[in-house]
């Protein structure tokens, strides 16, 4: 789409110039972005938020699970009392999520978002619309945050990793290609739609 937009400026008008083609493609690129419904800043804005919410309920949960691990009441009562020893195991676990969510934030505030085109192969930070048994999904591959949803302009947009099978099926794909995943009992297509 990009390429024929260019060719289309440069046969029309063979008199513009380098900064008048770039303001027009951006211009363009603004109006694709508008008219899809996609905005990855956006999107990465309100990972951060969700995963900045997330880490604040669990600081809290960690703190009164350490709380209760820690009380004189989940002292054992007996041999085979093991509520605080649980209660630990609980709050180490959990203190563990905190790390990876600061680990997801942290990569949110120094990622560079890259704007794909239709020949570009998907990567991270690709966000792309599938197809599979005819419904529609979008998915935001991301290094971190797996398992995320967000929405944009009424679309649900599920974060998922390079890790994940699908994430894995996608990398190095392009637009018309199709990702398999195995889900155990059978295969599952997805037809790449679009790239963002």
């Amino acid at each position: 789409m990009l390429i024929s937009s260019i060719k289309t400026l440069v046969v029309n008008k063979a008199s513009y110039t380098f900064l008048e083609i770039y303001i027009k493609l951006f211009a363009l690129k603004m109006w694709q972005q508008e008219a899809l419904g996609m905005d990855k800043q956006k999107l990465l804005e309100s990972m951060r938020e969700q995963l900045e919410q997330n880490r604040l309920i669990l600081i809290e949960a960690t703190q009164a699970t350490y709380e209760a691990a820690t009380h004189e009441e989940s002292k054992p009562e007996n041999e085979y009392d093991t509520r605080g020893l649980e209660a630990s195991y609980l709050a180490g676990a959990q203190s563990k999520r905190v790390g990876e969510i600061e680990e997801a934030l942290l990569i949110c505030n120094q990622i560079k978002l890259k704007n794909f085109t239709e020949h570009d192969s998907i990567a991270p930070t690709a966000v792309v619309e599938l197809d599979s048994d005819k419904k529609r999904s979008f998915v935001f591959l991301m290094p971190q945050g797996g398992g995320m949803s967000l929405k944009q302009n009424g679309k649900s947009i599920q974060v998922i990793t390079g890790h994940s099978p699908l994430g894995e099926a996608l990398i190095g794909l392009k637009v018309g290609a199709s990702a398999v995943v195995d889900t155990g009992r059978h295969e599952k297509e997805y037809e790449i739609i679009r790239i963002w």
